[in-house]
């Protein structure tokens, strides 16, 4: 594999809105991330990725971009980012902004425009059918907000357009040379101001099936997921193609693709040598335990199945190129809470969980607040508390499953995205630190208990052994072997066991217990030495090793 300039790096994601309030009206802004930067660098962080600041009118929390050149001054100002990108890089971070280009907001001029003139030119920028009162909607696809993907276009009562997402999303149609041609002019404008790359939003749904056709409903609403479409839809490779050599490979620029649904015979056009993007996030996990029927659904995930999706999928991709390695993100409930058992949940089983994904083969992600642990919130008492677009559909599903208000609540709790979107918790103070004034969204009441203020000087903490961790996959004696070391997982006989092996100028196991019963292991051969472990006490000879409950060792033979 060439090795890239990406490869030993520790990327970490920000949630503007959520981060760090410098100016005290509730929301998160880039001054506040430029204030913690030192912070980052300590932390171990190479690359920054943001989740959108572009202008925007928040309906899916700036994942609905109406100006792709401009900043949303909730979020401060051009000159802000541009002092952000100078000083990160001072500190060798490099920036990745989101591109989200799927879609736009109903507010971007070119949708204006396209209904101002559907016939016109940008009426040919987006999806818009002709389909009067009444009559069947062009097909029976379901929004992944819930509904139907099509809305009447306003201003006009015999039209609909395309949303996959919220409506106020309308889909930009990648069919048309034009509007490609201007996503990857607005692409070289912002590498040309010296960011990193890109983490690409929700890429896999550029390419529909055309002509539009239904497929069999699979709710009581009569819709059809938006999966049994892309299952079909064939060509997205021309359009990434494309892009790649308009764009990113013109810069060496950092690509991380959000992709779904791929083939394992399109991985090497994916991410292989010269692929598509530099790489792809491991979603192996995010998808357990959901159901067709909904989140109300959903299934406890167990140790095996977590630890089976990411080794199956990390051997899906050997050989071929890196994947983006995550725990969570701001689309997902919080990991510690999602895949450690509630009664096991604490510092060493969380410890645990991030020592298993870390020295996985490709580039460990860590998301906002991750690092101290923080949780999915304890109670919600309602709707009214919460704030993202997808709740309404998630609860009500819930509700035409007859389950009461307090039980589609609870389900709500464990799955909102809101979970991943609570201020970060800086210190016991109000408001967790993040703002001197009420925030946008509510603080997670354990910000008393769970905070960075209470961690950073703990030389025990969750904290500190995330620094730990970066500090080793850096470390000169044994990067080599992390980074690029191939990658065996063993003893998958073993219930409730991680373990895996990297080879390359050294042999470096991680063993992870994934349960709080102890295991007594063989080991095929003597210990070197242990590099890291959430067990102040590991307890091994020459024959075999003992793990206790949520153990984690990393180790060289």
């Amino acid at each position: 594999m060439e090795h890239k300039w990406w490869h030993g790096k520790t990327a970490y994601q920000i949630y503007p809105k959520s981060f760090m309030d410098s100016n005290g009206d509730g929301i998160g802004d880039i001054r506040g991330i430029i204030g913690k930067l030192d912070y980052l660098k300590d932390l171990g962080i190479d690359i920054l990725w943001l989740s959108p600041i572009y202008k925007s009118p928040l309906a899916d929390q700036g994942y609905d971009i109406s100006d792709y050149y401009d900043i949303d001054p909730r979020f401060g100002t051009m000159e802000d980012l541009d002092e952000l990108i100078a000083k990160a890089k001072r500190r060798g971070i490099g920036i990745v902004m989101d591109l989200v280009v799927n879609h736009c907001s109903d507010e971007h001029e070119w949708f204006k425009k396209a209904c101002e003139d559907p016939d016109g030119p940008f009426g040919k920028f987006f999806y818009i059918e002709d389909c009067k009162d009444g009559k069947t909607l062009p097909t029976n696809w379901r929004s992944y907000f819930g509904g139907s993907c099509w809305e009447k276009l306003p201003g006009h009562d015999d039209k609909v357009y395309l949303h996959v997402f919220h409506k106020k999303q309308p889909d930009l149609n990648w069919e048309n040379p034009l509007l490609r041609k201007e996503i990857y002019k607005m692409i070289n404008w912002w590498l040309n101001k010296g960011i990193a790359g890109f983490r690409i939003d929700a890429i896999i749904n550029i390419k529909k099936k055309l002509p539009f056709s239904n497929y069999p409903a699979d709710r009581d609403d009569g819709l059809t997921s938006m999966d049994n479409m892309l299952k079909e839809a064939t060509g997205i490779g021309e359009f990434l193609n494309e892009m790649a050599d308009e764009t990113f490979r013109k810069y060496d620029a950092f690509s991380v693709g959000e992709v779904f649904n791929e083939k394992d015979s399109e991985l090497p056009l994916f991410i292989g040598q010269n692929g598509y993007f530099s790489s792809m996030f491991d979603f192996s996990t995010t998808n357990l335990g959901q159901s067709s029927e909904g989140w109300h659904a959903a299934g406890e995930i167990t140790a095996n199945e977590y630890r089976d999706a990411i080794f199956a999928n990390h051997q899906r991709v050997d050989g071929i190129g890196f994947l983006s390695n995550i725990i969570e993100n701001h689309d997902e409930p919080r990991g510690v809470s999602r895949y450690i058992k509630a009664e096991d949940l604490n510092d060493h089983s969380k410890k645990m969980l991030a020592g298993l994904y870390f020295f996985l083969p490709g580039i460990p992600f860590i998301y906002q607040g991750q690092e101290i642990g923080m949780e999915n919130l304890e109670h919600i008492d309602n709707m009214d508390q919460l704030d993202d677009c997808a709740n309404a559909n998630i609860y009500e599903t819930s509700i035409a499953a007859c389950l009461s208000e307090k039980e589609a609540l609870e389900v709500l709790r464990k799955h909102s995205r809101d979970n991943a979107r609570t201020p970060f918790q800086w210190s016991d103070e109000e408001y967790a630190g993040f703002s001197s004034t009420k925030p946008w969204l509510l603080v997670n009441p354990n910000y008393k208990r769970i905070n960075l203020k209470s961690q950073i000087s703990d030389s025990d903490s969750i904290y500190n052994f995330y620094k730990k961790m970066t500090a080793l996959r850096k470390d000169p004696a044994y990067t080599e072997t992390l980074v690029y070391g191939s990658f065996t997982p063993m003893h998958m006989d073993i219930d409730n066991l991680a373990c895996y092996k990297k080879s390359a100028d050294k042999t470096i196991i991680v063993y992870a217990n994934h349960q709080a019963k102890d295991i007594v292991l063989p080991l095929d051969a003597p210990l070197k030495k242990i590099l890291l472990s959430n067990s102040k006490d590991v307890v091994y000879d020459n024959y075999e090793i003992h793990l206790s409950g949520y153990d984690l060792v990393v180790c060289e033979l």
